[in-house]
């Protein structure tokens, strides 16, 4: 299905997206992490695709939307999300996202509850401080584009094991995150440098299932046990997995979703 694009009320930007609709069944958004797009969640298309009407899209500055320069915002990257969300007509919906998408999520669990019928906040983090790093790193792909760093990204994405035994997959990724355009990544990388969810974290009260990577040195355990204990009567397992742990594990995350969605 081919990918269209929704115009942003408030600043035009256009966001890319795929809406497959299955008649009756609630929507089920999928939101990818940083320097990927809506392609990142093939493996779950299938299994989940047949029970609900699902939407994927590409972040700002990723894949097919717009990349206006300058830094973002979850204030930003969440609009964007409810502005496509309106314009398709979805009033509420299951989210889904992974590590920046993840954030994505803790914006709307705090900011629009009543848009969301659950909540998975797959291999991400709340902070992930310090700001010099992600201001390092915003550096080297303006200054010398995306190659700069995708070989030490994608060492943090996937196990060696997985490395090893699926350089197809692995290879599918890194083209992505190469070909992402260094303006919005670096627009993205500036909103996980200025972001602080944890204040905020006791105020997300829609069902939630966090999901982290045991071998995740790009958002370590410890910042899925924090969300973990941050937001009341979630919901908390972990897969052995990097930090693309949809990908590199996609059966169980596609039956741990699975299970948390039809125990609701």
């Amino acid at each position: 299905m081919p990918a269209h694009q929704f115009a942003t009320m408030d600043d035009g930007s256009g966001i890319a997206f795929e809406f497959t609709e299955n008649s009756g069944r609630e929507a089920l958004v999928f939101s990818p992490s940083l320097g990927t797009s809506m392609e990142l969640f093939d493996a779950q298309m299938g299994e989940l695709g047949s029970r609900y009407s699902v939407l994927r899209y590409d972040l700002r500055g990723h894949g097919r939307s717009d990349a206006p320069s300058g830094s973002y915002s979850f204030d930003r990257l969440g609009r964007d999300v409810l502005g496509l969300l309106d314009f398709l007509g979805v009033e509420r919906a299951h989210f889904v996202g992974v590590s920046i998408g993840g954030m994505t999520g803790q914006w709307l669990g705090y900011r629009a509850p009543e848009r969301l019928l659950s909540l998975t906040l797959a291999n991400t983090s709340a902070y992930m401080g310090p700001p010099d790093g992600w201001s390092e790193r915003i550096k080297a792909v303006i200054g010398n584009g995306m190659d700069a760093i995708v070989d030490s990204v994608i060492e943090r994405w996937f196990t060696p094991q997985f490395r090893t035994t699926s350089p197809d997959v692995v290879g599918r990724i890194a083209k992505i995150l190469r070909s992402t355009d260094p303006v919005g990544y670096a627009g993205c990388s500036a909103a996980i440098r200025d972001m602080d969810m944890r204040p905020i974290l006791s105020l997300v009260r829609c069902p939630t299932l966090i999901i982290g990577g045991e071998r995740d040195p790009a958002t370590p355990l410890e910042h899925s046990q924090q969300l973990a204990r941050g937001i009341s009567g979630s919901a908390f397992l972990t897969l052995d997995a990097a930090h693309l742990s949809n990908v590199e594990q996609a059966d169980a995350f596609n039956s741990t979703l699975a299970n948390f969605l039809e125990e609701l």
